[in-house]
C-alpha cells in the first residue's frame, strides 16, 4: 500500500511541475490565440538562468528560491521582449505563421543556450532545507516532492484570485472569452496581451527553475516538454487554467502507475488520452465551444489559373529540373531528389489545410506509414520495388481513413492536436515494435533493385512520382470536389445549408493528403535504403508546417516554394556554427517581411514592377 501511495505522491509532484507551464500557455492561448512553440524555450531558460543563480547564491535557503524567482521574473521580461519585437508585429497574420514566427524563437534560443551554458547537461545543486526524505507509510517520499505538491495548488490559488478578484483578471478573462468586444469597449488590447504574455512566460520560467533539484538542465528540455504542455493544454480545455490543472493530475498520475504495469506505454500514454478525451469531449474537460478558434484570419481570394507567363515559367523550372542529372555532380542529384520528396509531403499537407482548412501538427504519420509499408513489404512480403511503391500509399490512405473519420469531427486547434496525436501514437508503436519494425534500429536496406540503383535512373523515378503527384493534387484542387471542399472550408454553415455533407468531403480530402504523404515517404525510404521512427515523428510534421506556411498558405504555388527554400537553406546551413541561430532568423525574417509567404512577397513584388514600368 505504501508504494502505491508513493507513486501517487510522485505524480502529483510532477503533475505540479507539468501545471506550471501547461498553465502560462493556457493563459497565452486564452487572450492572444498564439498557438506558442517557444513556451518550451522559456522553461528551458527558466532552468538554467535558476542553475546559474542558485550556484552563485548556493548555501542558503533565500539563495535557492530568490534564485528560482528571480529566474522566473527574467523569463517574464524575456517574453516581453519577445511579445514586443516580433509576435506584435505579426497579430494579424494567419495564426499558423505566428507558429512558425514561435518555432523560429525556439531554434535561436536553442544555440543562444548553447553558446552562453554550453553543450553538456548541468546538475543543479538541491534545495537547502528540502534536501531529504522523509517516511510514509514506509516509503521514503522526499522533502522537494513534497513542497512541488503544495507549490502546483498555491499557484493556482493565486491565479485564480488575479483573475477573479482584480481589474486586470477581468480584462483577461473577458479577453478569453470575446476579445474583439474588448477591444471595442476602448480596452488596449496592446497592453493587455502584453501582459498576458509576460505572466504566462514567467510561469513557465518558474516550471523550469522548479526542476533543477529533480532533473539536469540540457539543451533538450524545450521540445521534451512543449508536447506534454500541449496535450495539458487541450484536455483541460483551451484557455482554462483550472482545465490545465486537473489534466496535469491526470495525466501525470496515470504516467506514473501506467510505469509500473506496462512500461512500453508510458511515453504515448499522454497522447492516448488526449485522443480518446477529444473524441468524447471535442472541447476538452474544462473548456467551452469556440474554445478552439485562433486568430480571426482574414477571406481569401478565389482559386485562380495560373496566367501564360507563370506557367511559361514553371515549365521552364520543370524542364531545368528534368536535365539537372545531364549536367550536375551526383550529390546535386540526391540533393534535388530530397527537395523533391519534400515538395510532395508539403504539397499534400498543403491540399489539407490550404484546401481543406484542416490544420495538421501529425501529417508525418502518413509520411512515415508509406515508407514503412513499403519497407516491410519488401522485407517480409518480398515485394519488388515498383508493388512496394504501390503498396506504401495505399497503407497511408487507410491510415488516413481510419485517424480522419475521427479528426474530422473536430476543429481548429483541438482537430490539430488529434492529428498530433495519431502520429504519436504511431510514433510509439513503432517505436517500440522491435520485433516487427525494428524500434529505434529502424528497418535497413531497403534499396532500389539494380537496374534502378544508379541515382541518375532513382532521380527520374522520384520526378516522375513527385511531380506525377504534384500535378494529380492541382488537379483535384481545381477540380468540382476541390471548389467544394474549399467551400466547406470557407464556411461549413452555408454548405450544409445547400446540402454538402460536409464531414465526408473533409474526410475524403483527409485521406487523398495522406495517400500522397505515403507516396512521398515511399520515394523517401528507397532514396535512403531505410526508415527510421523519426518519419513519423513530430519535427518533421513541423518542418512540413514550415514549408507550407514559408511558401504561402494561400497560394498553390507557396508549398513548392516553401520546401524548396526550406531543404536548400537547411542543406546549406546545417554546415556551419550555430545553424539553429542562423536559420532560426532567417524564419523570422521571411514571417516579419512577408507575413503571406515566399509566394505572397513574389506577388506584391511583381505588382510593384509592374506599377514601376507602367
Amino acid at each position: 500500500m505504501g508504494f502505491y501511495f508513493a507513486q501517487l505522491l510522485t505524480g502529483l509532484a510532477n503533475a505540479s511541475s507539468l501545471f506550471l507551464i501547461a498553465s502560462g500557455l493556457s493563459i497565452i492561448f486564452g487572450v492572444t490565440r498564439i498557438v506558442n512553440f517557444a513556451h518550451g524555450s522559456f522553461y528551458m531558460l527558466g532552468a538554467y538562468l535558476a542553475y546559474t543563480l542558485v550556484t552563485l547564491w548556493s548555501g542558503s535557503v533565500l539563495g535557492f528560491w530568490g534564485g528560482v524567482v528571480l529566474a522566473a521574473l527574467v523569463v517574464g521580461l524575456i517574453g516581453l521582449v519577445v511579445e514586443l519585437t516580433i509576435l506584435r508585429r505579426i497579430y494579424h497574420a494567419p495564426e499558423l505563421f505566428q507558429l512558425v514566427a514561435t518555432f523560429g524563437v525556439v531554434l535561436i534560443v536553442q544555440d543562444a543556450a548553447l553558446a552562453i551554458w554550453g553543450a553538456e547537461d548541468l546538475l543543479g545543486p538541491r534545495a537547502p532545507g528540502l534536501d531529504r526524505a522523509v517516511r510514509i507509510l514506509g516509503e521514503p517520499i522526499p522533502e522537494y516532492d513534497l513542497a512541488l505538491i503544495a507549490i502546483g495548488p498555491a499557484v493556482l490559488a493565486g491565479i485564480w484570485l488575479l483573475f477573479h478578484k482584480t481589474r486586470w483578471g477581468v480584462l483577461v478573462r473577458a479577453a478569453t472569452q470575446d476579445r474583439e468586444m474588448v477591444g471595442a469597449l476602448g480596452i488596449n488590447q496592446a497592453w493587455l496581451f502584453s501582459a498576458a504574455f509576460v505572466l504566462g512566460s514567467a510561469l513557465a520560467g518558474l516550471g523550469g527553475a522548479l526542476q533543477i533539484p529533480r532533473e539536469a538542465v540540457s539543451l533538450q528540455m524545450d521540445l521534451s516538454i512543449i508536447g506534454e504542455a500541449f496535450v495539458v493544454v487541450v484536455i483541460g480545455g483551451m484557455g482554462s487554467v483550472s482545465g490545465a490543472f486537473v489534466a496535469a493530475v491526470l495525466i501525470s498520475v496515470l504516467n506514473s502507475f501506467a510505469i509500473l504495469i506496462f512500461p512500453q506505454i508510458s511515453i504515448v500514454l499522454p497522447f492516448i488520452v488526449m485522443a480518446i478525451v477529444l473524441i468524447f469531449r471535442p472541447y476538452g474537460i474544462l473548456g467551452k465551444p469556440g474554445s478552439e478558434a485562433g486568430a480571426p484570419e482574414a477571406p481569401e481570394a478565389p482559386l485562380t489559373l495560373m496566367s501564360p507567363k507563370a506557367m511559361m515559367v514553371m515549365c521552364a523550372g520543370l524542364m531545368a529540373l528534368a536535365l539537372s542529372p545531364l549536367f550536375t555532380a551526383e550529390f546535386t542529384s540526391v540533393l534535388l531528389v530530397d527537395v523533391m520528396v519534400a515538395t510532395l509531403f508539403a504539397v499534400s499537407l498543403h491540399f489539407m489545410m490550404g484546401i481543406g482548412g484542416m490544420v495538421s501538427f501529425g501529417h508525418a504519420a502518413y509520411f512515415g506509414v508509406g515508407a514503412y509499408a513499403a519497407a516491410l513489404a519488401v522485407k517480409f512480403l518480398g515485394f519488388g520495388m515498383l508493388p512496394a511503391m504501390a503498396f506504401g500509399p495505399l497503407c497511408a490512405a487507410l491510415a488516413a481513413l481510419f485517424f480522419g473519420w475521427f479528426s474530422v469531427r473536430l476543429s481548429g486547434v483541438y482537430l490539430a492536436m488529434l492529428t498530433l496525436a495519431a502520429a504519436q501514437i504511431l510514433w510509439g508503436v513503432t517505436f517500440q515494435w522491435q520485433d516487427f519494425t525494428g524500434g529505434d534500429d529502424g528497418i535497413l536496406g531497403v534499396w532500389p533493385p539494380g537496374w534502378a540503383s544508379s541515382d541518375r535512373v532513382y532521380f527520374y523515378i522520384a520526378f516522375v512520382l513527385c511531380v506525377g503527384g504534384i500535378w494529380v493534387m492541382r488537379r483535384i484542387a481545381y477540380s468540382p470536389f476541390g471548389y467544394v471542399l474549399r467551400g466547406v472550408r470557407d464556411s461549413q454553415t452555408r454548405a450544409e445549408a445547400i446540402g454538402v455533407d460536409t464531414r465526408f468531403h473533409q474526410w475524403m480530402g483527409f485521406v487523398i493528403a495522406g495517400a500522397f504523404a505515403g507516396l512521398a515517404g515511399v520515394v523517401f525510404a528507397f532514396s535512403k535504403g531505410s526508415v527510421f521512427p523519426d518519419s513519423l515523428g513530430i519535427a518533421l510534421s513541423i518542418d512540413g508546417l514550415i514549408m507550407v506556411l514559408l511558401g504561402g498558405i494561400h497560394a498553390l504555388a507557396g508549398p513548392i516554394l516553401g520546401a524548396s527554400a526550406f531543404v536548400l537553406i537547411e542543406d546549406w546551413v546545417t554546415r556551419l556554427d550555430y545553424w539553429r541561430f542562423i536559420f532560426g532568423t532567417i524564419i523570422l525574417v521571411v514571417v516579419l517581411v512577408a507575413p503571406d509567404g515566399i509566394a505572397g512577397g513574389i506577388q506584391r513584388l511583381w505588382r510593384i514592377i509592374k506599377r514601376g514600368a507602367a
